[in-house]
């Protein structure tokens, strides 16, 4: 089982940035494929960013390509989303996730484990 805990979410003026960072527990770490999702209020969650077991494979859904990067520490389990150029559409609660069989899937339920969430606010 992996337990995860986010962190790093936060109020920020459009064209800022935040460092998300999440801790994974356990020594399975690396059998997990990880992904970013948000939710945003009335909507519903949607993928962000994905990073492969190893971390050499990366993922991102097209509203973030260029502004948002994913990445990984298998020695220090954790997965961290650096995101730039914030908009306040990416105004959201953020959701990390580990996925034991799928590696960059889209889908919510192709994930095995959530974190609780952290919320990230962009003003305009």
């Amino acid at each position: 089982q992996v337990q995860l805990v986010e962190s790093g979410g936060g109020l920020v003026q459009a064209g800022g940035s935040l460092r998300l960072s999440c801790a994974a527990s356990g020594r399975t770490f690396s059998r997990y494929s990880m992904g970013w999702f948000r939710q945003a209020p009335g909507k519903e969650r949607e993928f962000v960013a994905g990073i492969s077991r190893g971390g050499t494979s990366t993922y991102y859904t097209d509203f973030v390509k260029g502004r948002f990067t994913i990445s990984r520490d298998n020695a220090k389990n954790t997965v961290s989303l650096q995101m730039n150029s914030l908009k306040p559409e990416d105004t959201a609660v953020y959701y990390c996730a580990a996925a034991l069989a799928y590696s960059g899937s889209y889908s919510p339920s192709d994930y095995n484990y959530w974190g609780q969430g952290t919320e990230v606010t962009v003003s305009s």
